[in-house]
This record gives C-alpha cells, structure tokens and sequence, in this order.
C-alpha cells in the first residue's frame, strides 16, 4: 500500500462533499448526494453496505485518460476476483467541468474496501448502511484545518 499525499485534505473534502454523485442502474441515473439517504437505489438495488470508489487520478491530481483507463481496468479486475457486486457509477463537480467514471459496490468487508480505495490512491470514498444518508469517508488523517461536518468521517476520528 502506498502512502497518500495531498495537498489540502480540508477543500479536498469540502469538493468531495459537494460534489454530485450518480449511480447508472437499467439506464437510469440515480442520484446520490453526501448527506442525503438514497432510499431510491436501496430499493432498487437491495444491500446492507454501499460504497462508491473510482481509480481515476489518485490524490485528486489529474492524470491522463489512458492511465486513468489502465487504473480503472486495473480495479475491475480485483472487484471481479474478489466477487464484489457492482454497478457503473460517477462522481462531478457541480460546475459540470470536473467528472471522473468509478462503481458502486455492494456489501464489501470494509476493511477490504478501504484497502482497495488506497491502493488505487483514493483520498475518501463514499460509504453508507441501508437506510442511512450517504457518508463521505476521508481515509487520510483530518487536518487541524478541517472543520467537522455531519456527514464527513475522517481516519482516526
């Protein structure tokens, strides 16, 4: 596992925070939003947990779209020889100008899923139980800098 690094943690997680999340199921795109319940895809997509990862750009620094490709077939890979359920999901700023392609999954041990997260160089992911609001989870340490918010939860907090 890799050590991340980056720049600052704190707009790090305010940007993830607000950013608008989907999830694409039979051709539709559900939504999800960081503090809100998805009630609709629980419904849809019955599970206990949910998390939603991408292996695009680690540590939030631009990369280029084959190495971003090259990551994510990278992930798929592990999600398939570990069995984990999953569905094509996205994560983009609210301007439209920033989307970065990942999946949601379904009932991953957390531990695993937090491995998976950091090997692929992932600063948070979502996470949530059923019938929960969606939590955005940092997996680096919360900077002094960082003001607490509802639904963020930062490594070691």
């Amino acid at each position: 596992m890799r050590e991340l690094q980056v720049v600052n943690a704190a707009e790090l997680a305010v940007a993830y925070a607000a950013a608008d999340y989907a999830v694409a199921l039979d051709g539709d795109a559900m939504p999800l939003r960081v503090g809100r319940p998805a009630a609709d895809l629980e419904a849809y997509w019955p599970a206990t947990r949910y998390m939603f990862v991408t292996a695009w750009n680690p540590a939030s620094e631009p990369h280029s779209d084959s190495a971003n490709h090259a990551a994510d077939e990278r992930l798929v890979a592990r999600l398939d020889a570990a069995g984990v359920q999953r569905h094509a999901a996205w994560a983009e700023d609210t301007a439209g100008e920033w989307r970065e392609p990942g999946w949601l999954l379904a009932d991953l041990d957390e531990a695993l899923a937090h491995a998976l997260a950091r090997d692929f160089g992932q600063a948070g992911v979502l996470a949530w139980r059923r019938g929960e609001p969606v939590r955005l989870r940092m997996l680096i340490a919360r900077p002094a800098n960082a003001e607490r918010s509802e639904f963020t939860d930062w490594l070691g907090d």
